[in-house]
């Protein structure tokens, strides 16, 4: 990886930030954030004493020690992982071991934990999807560790070519040590990874002794189609690491998400003790522990919801379910004259979708849509490992306001057409 790579990949969030404060006025397609019509600071923050009452009870301790020792450092691994265990068994299939979660500030820290923990060498790599999240390409460069992409497009390829990626890795010397994934509605595309693509990469992975880091932020925003099992559900070798986050089931404010590590590691339950134990040295390290406020909110909202989040985000569900489908809807509008050089998908839920362009939309492209149409979409490029992808953007439904989607498609398509007239002028 060049330099230069780097340097525009850890420049993305900022430009995006830049391009968002000089044009306050315009529509934002950009944006993945969740919707903060659904946040409830008040309510939320009235569930610590819960959890402070469950914390004195299970400590033998008074109200107000229990409320001390809250406030003061903590286990570095996490305070609430029974319940985090709890609620990842009821809501996503995931059955693990309580003391084998590691609660983070964010996923994006445990992430990075996982990501330094794995590869320790100069010559460990990670392989992921091109395109992929920007936090987990923002990880790898600025701690130098190296990323090898997947090119397929095709699930059904997926695992021949992880396969041919690592045994031509282990020719050069090299390593593979993690593979990272978004099954669930993937950051940039909006895909879901099918069962049997889902059982082939972890055949292979099992074999070549690939961690999986199975990150799943949306899995719980499913609004048609057929639930399928998680990574880590179907993984009988224990190569799967499952990452979780509240932020986009409560709040990201909140910063807490974390790793759960399987019960064995390759077969070893003394490797998957030891990987814990690692997790939890780096992270002593980085933020000492996890704020127990923060993670006496999460406590006392599961405590509140008996274990579950499926009733307190089924708001949530319906409102990104009607924005997907009107911004659908926008598209087969605005472009429904365009349908043979203008493309998207249709996802299944998750807060995005993706759509081809016949032209390059890149950095300058975002400045002129900004300004001249007042919308903001996301170039493809951003995301993409290997400097592909300059033909699409992502748009993002989440955070952008109903009533906004049409208006915001419309300045799109006057752009997309205005591009495609100087295009066809050049030829």
């Amino acid at each position: 990886m060049s330099t230069q790579t780097n340097t525009s990949r850890l420049a993305v969030m900022n430009f995006l930030n830049e391009v968002a404060g000089d044009f306050p006025d315009a529509i934002s397609l950009a944006s993945g954030r969740p919707a903060e019509a659904f946040f409830d600071l008040e309510r939320w923050l009235d569930s610590i004493p819960q959890y402070q009452r469950e914390f004195a009870s299970r400590r033998d301790l008074s109200y107000a020690d229990a409320g001390r020792l809250l406030a003061q450092y903590g286990r570095t691994n996490g305070i609430v992982n029974e319940l985090i265990a709890e609620q990842l068994a009821l809501d996503e299939g995931v059955h693990g071991r309580s003391e084998h979660i590691v609660v983070s500030a964010g996923c994006q820290e445990a992430l990075a934990l996982c990501m330094l923990s794995l590869c320790q060498d100069k010559n460990d790599v990670v392989i992921a999807r091109d395109p992929t999240y920007i936090g987990m390409t923002g990880v790898a460069d600025l701690h130098g560790i190296e990323i090898v992409p997947l090119h397929s497009k095709d699930d059904s390829q997926l695992a021949a070519e992880l396969e041919e990626v690592a045994e031509k890795l282990r020719h050069q010397g090299k390593r593979a040590r993690a593979l990272y994934l978004i099954p669930e509605f993937d950051n940039p595309t909006g895909t879901v990874l099918s069962l049997e693509a889902r059982e082939a990469l972890l055949s292979v992975c099992a074999g070549q002794r690939i961690a999986v880091l199975e990150d799943n932020p949306y899995g719980m925003f499913r609004y048609e189609g057929e639930r399928l099992p998680t990574l880590y559900a179907l993984d009988r070798a224990g190569c799967v690491i499952y990452l979780f986050t509240y932020s986009k089931t409560l709040c990201p404010a909140v910063r807490v998400g974390g790793a759960l590590v399987p019960d064995t590691l390759f077969g070893s339950a003394e490797a998957a003790r030891t990987l814990v134990a690692n997790l939890g040295e780096r992270k002593s390290f980085l933020t000492v522990n996890t704020s127990q406020l923060n993670q006496a909110l999460i406590g006392g909202m599961l405590l509140a919801q008996q274990g579950t989040l499926r009733e307190l985000i089924a708001p949530q569900l319906e409102h990104y379910r009607r924005n997907r489908d009107l911004l659908l809807a926008a598209l087969e509008k605005e472009f429904a004259d365009q349908r043979d050089a203008v493309h998207w998908n249709r996802p299944e839920g998750g807060f995005f979708l993706t759509m081809k362009l016949p032209f390059s939309f890149g950095q300058a492209e975002v400045l002129r849509c900004a300004r001249e149409q007042h919308v903001i979409p996301m170039p493809l490029s951003f995301f993409s490992l290997s400097g592909t992808c300059q033909d699409s953007i992502r748009l993002a439904f989440s955070n952008v306001e109903p009533s906004l989607i049409g208006e915001g498609v419309a300045r799109l398509g006057q752009f997309v057409r205005q591009c495609q007239e100087v295009c066809d002028a050049a030829v």
